[in-house]
């Protein structure tokens, strides 16, 4: 896809759909993003492109500009961090032999949780947190709020609280993606790499330039979690890196993060620009 240095409406380049744990399917996405003005969208679903072509056909037809995406966990160190794929082509190879490993390896995951929740007896079936899954990524927020349907807790947060987090009953690590190796992913499908909502993974200066030192060209400085202060914050370091900064409402949906809402936060299109351009070279 062609960039461009004007933009008429808002770009929020980090949303979610049912593809892996967001409330709505994808192509609902294109339409609400459209709704709140939001005229180029990244659709960034959990280790899965699935939800991709649904989302570029009504995106075309609502005249949205859809920037392929994925968000891939992955580790610095011994810090988890999120890395937000950008621009990147779906039907690569590599790409899809990886999501499908990793398909694999959440759904014995899963299993694991499911066994570990009844030890501690909370009865949950592997088809009550399905049914909460519009693609095969399975996750953790998936078994949330099959638990919260089941009426152990009220909300996925204290699902999380309680039995899903790190330390918690039910807890078992996921697959152990390193922070080059997500980079390695992303830039063989053609695309750019991001940290997602830094301030949220508590990372510091340091642990961004080794970020950076990796191969991330980019920053998610305008999140709905950061405050103005954090995002002026990373915003400084992001320049002082030389990493794009850009903008991401990071939206599941209502029900499962009311506190975010589509193109709650955009960005320059210079920075867009930027981004696209630092995409790596076509054989």
């Amino acid at each position: 896809m062609g960039g461009s240095a004007t933009v008429d409406g808002k770009i929020d380049l980090h949303t979610h759909s049912l593809a892996s744990d967001g409330e709505y399917p994808p192509a609902e996405v294109a339409a609400r993003a459209r709704a709140a003005g939001v005229s180029v969208l990244a659709l960034c679903d959990h280790d899965t492109v699935a939800g991709l072509p649904a989302a570029a056909e009504a995106a075309g037809r609502l005249g949205v500009r859809l920037v392929p995406g994925i968000e891939l966990s992955a580790f610095l160190g011994p810090k988890e961090i999120h890395v937000l794929g950008h621009f990147l082509d779906p039907g690569h190879p590599t790409l899809v032999s990886f999501e499908d490993m990793l398909a694999q390896h959440r759904r014995w995951r899963m299993g694991e949780i499911v066994k570990r929740l009844a030890a501690v007896g909370v009865q949950v079936r592997p088809e009550d947190v399905e049914r909460f899954s519009g693609g095969k990524t399975l996750g953790r927020p998936h078994v949330a709020r099959a638990i919260v349907e089941k009426g152990y807790v009220a909300t996925v947060r204290e699902a999380f609280d309680r039995f899903l987090g790190e330390g918690m009953p039910a807890y078992v690590a996921r697959y152990r993606l390193e922070v080059a190796d997500a980079v390695a992913l992303v830039r063989g499908a053609g695309g750019t790499a991001t940290i997602a909502h830094p301030a949220v993974s508590r990372l510091d200066r340091r642990e961004l330039e080794r970020a950076r030192d990796a191969g991330v060209v980019g920053l998610e400085v305008h999140h709905a979690d950061h405050d103005p202060g954090t995002r002026e914050r990373l915003l400084r370091w992001a320049e002082e890196l030389g990493m794009v900064p850009t903008a991401g409402s990071d939206y599941h949906g209502e029900t499962i993060s009311p506190d975010r809402h589509l193109g709650d936060v955009t960005m320059p299109a210079e920075d867009l620009a930027r981004l696209e351009a630092l995409r790596p070279p076509t054989l």
